[in-house]
C-alpha cells in the first residue's frame, strides 16, 4: 500500500518502486490515464511538485520521492448541500461509497432539486469542510439500493470514470426473479435500447449498445415461486438487469415496469459488493452494502459472504 498524506490543499504521495517505470507524464497519461486538458492545467498552474519542487515531468521518477498533487481546491457545489441520514460504507480524502436506500434518486436532474443521493453527499463533505464537490462515478435506479460510489475531486472522478469504462471497478448485485430459474448459471448477452413507446422504459434492441450481464442462481425460493440470483454486469446500461431478467422470463419481483410480480414493494435488486483498488494508495477495496430494508427474503443473507 503507498503511503499517501492529506496537507491543506495537497495531496502526497511517496513513490514506490512499481512506479519507476513511469515518468511524471507517463504516470498521469498511461498509469491513471487522466484526461489530457486536466494534466495540462496541472502543468500550467505548476499544481505538481516532485519533493517540493516544480519537477521536470519527463525524467523516471524515483522511488521514495513525495510526489504532491494540487488537488483539493474550492469549488461550487452543483448540488444543494441537505443533511439525510444515509450509511456511509467506505470514505477516504477522494471518493466516498453510500449505501443509497430505496425511494432515493442517485443524482437531481436540476439544480434546484434536492433530496438525492448527490444532495447527502454535497452535505457530508461541506459539513467537513471539504471544499470540492462530489461527482457520482454510477448509478442506482430509485428504488434499487446498495453500493454507490462518488468522487471527491476532478482528478480522482476522471481516474474513476475510466476504471469503470475498463471494468476494472468491479460490481455485484443480488436479484429476487419471479419463477424459477433452472441453469445455475448463465450469461445475457443482448443489447438494450430505448422503448419508443414508453418514455422511461429501455427494451432488448438490435440496434441497442451492447449489454452483458452474468448470473448465478444462489438459492430457488420454491414456495414463494422466487430464485435468489447474483449477477455481474461487464456493461452499465440503464435498468441493465431489471431489462435482461425481464428478456429470459425471470422479472424482478416488484418490478412493476418490467412485468415483475407484486410479491415485494419495489424492484428486489440490491448493490451488495464492489471492488477496485484505489488508484492512489494502490490498496484493495472491498465494500460490502448491508441490506438497510431488512427486506423479509434478503434477511438471512450475510452481503459480507457475497
Amino acid at each position: 500500500m503507498n503511503q499517501t498524506n492529506k496537507k491543506g490543499d495537497w495531496f502526497e504521495v511517496t513513490i514506490p518502486e512499481t512506479w519507476e517505470q513511469y515518468t511524471l507524464e507517463t504516470l498521469f497519461k498511461d498509469f491513471w490515464k487522466a484526461p489530457k486538458k486536466q494534466v495540462h492545467n496541472f502543468r500550467m498552474e505548476k499544481s505538481v511538485l516532485i519533493n517540493g519542487i516544480v519537477p521536470d515531468w519527463t525524467l523516471p521518477l524515483r522511488k521514495n520521492q513525495r510526489l504532491s498533487i494540487k488537488l483539493f481546491t474550492e469549488e461550487e457545489s452543483a448540488f444543494i448541500p441537505e443533511y439525510m441520514n444515509v450509511d456511509i460504507i467506505f470514505e477516504d480524502d477522494h471518493m466516498i461509497v453510500f449505501n443509497k436506500p430505496a425511494g432515493m434518486d442517485t443524482h437531481p436532474n436540476e439544480a434546484s432539486e434536492t433530496g438525492t443521493l448527490a444532495n447527502a453527499a454535497a452535505f457530508h463533505m461541506q459539513a467537513n469542510g471539504e471544499a470540492n464537490r462530489p461527482r457520482h462515478i454510477h448509478r442506482l435506479d430509485r428504488d434499487t439500493t446498495g453500493a454507490v460510489l462518488f468522487a471527491k475531486n476532478p482528478l480522482i472522478a476522471a481516474i474513476l470514470d475510466k476504471m469503470l469504462e475498463e471494468r476494472s471497478i468491479k460490481r455485484t448485485y443480488l436479484a429476487l426473479a419471479d419463477g424459477i430459474i433452472k441453469q445455475k448459471k448463465g450469461t445475457i448477452d443482448k443489447p438494450i435500447g430505448r422503448d419508443r413507446h414508453h418514455p422511461t422504459r429501455r427494451r432488448v434492441s438490435e440496434t441497442g449498445q451492447k449489454a452483458i450481464t452474468h448470473f448465478k442462481v444462489l438459492d430457488k425460493l420454491k414456495q414463494k415461486n422466487l430464485t435468489l440470483v447474483q449477477c455481474f454486469l461487464d456493461t452499465g446500461r440503464t435498468h441493465q438487469i431489471r431489462v435482461h431478467l425481464n428478456a429470459i422470463g425471470h422479472p424482478l419481483a416488484g418490478d412493476k415496469l418490467y412485468d415483475g410480480s407484486d410479491q415485494f414493494y419495489r424492484q428486489a435488486l440490491h448493490a451488495v459488493k464492489m471492488e477496485f483498488i484505489h488508484p492512489f494508495t494502490q490498496e484493495k477495496i472491498i465494500c460490502h452494502a448491508p441490506f438497510i430494508d431488512r427486506e423479509p427474503i434478503f434477511v438471512n443473507i450475510d452481503p459480507y459472504e457475497i
